[in-house]
């Protein structure tokens, strides 16, 4: 054997022992990827169900939400009448009423004062002197 033949037996060694120093961490990332790959299949078969669990509560959430809005336009057309109405009721009633009360008060004031005038002096003067207190 020469020399040569040596080195290259000895390169074959080297890389034969090279090849199983690679292999044995391929290998570990075989069966790495191989149980990611079944991690991921897994979630993907649980997540079918949350998905169409998810979907069920969104129609249900866009169902109530459909109510809410009639019952908030209902709500709204009951202030708009009511606001119409207390409108009506003032255009109506209002000024008549704020009529009236002037009318009763200065009846009240009128009759005070011809009361006053036709009392006896002494009723006057007491009279007077409270109306000035007051």
């Amino acid at each position: 054997m020469s020399v040569g033949q040596i080195a290259a037996i000895i390169a074959a060694v080297a890389f034969v022992i090279l090849v199983l120093l690679l292999a044995v961490p391929l290998i570990k990332l075989g069966r790495t990827l191989d149980e990611a790959t079944v991690a991921i299949r897994k979630a993907h078969e649980g997540s079918a169900p949350l998905l169409n669990d998810a979907q069920v509560t969104l129609t249900t959430v866009n169902t109530q939400l459909e109510r809410v809005d009639g019952v908030t336009s209902s709500a709204q057309a009951v202030a708009a009448n009511a606001r119409a109405l207390s409108s009506l009721f003032t255009a109506t009633f209002g000024g008549p009423l704020v009529k009236t009360a002037a009318l009763s008060y200065g009846l009240r004031k009128a009759s005070q004062a011809r009361k006053l005038k036709n009392a006896p002096p002494s009723k006057r003067s007491t009279k007077s002197k409270r109306s000035a207190r007051a």
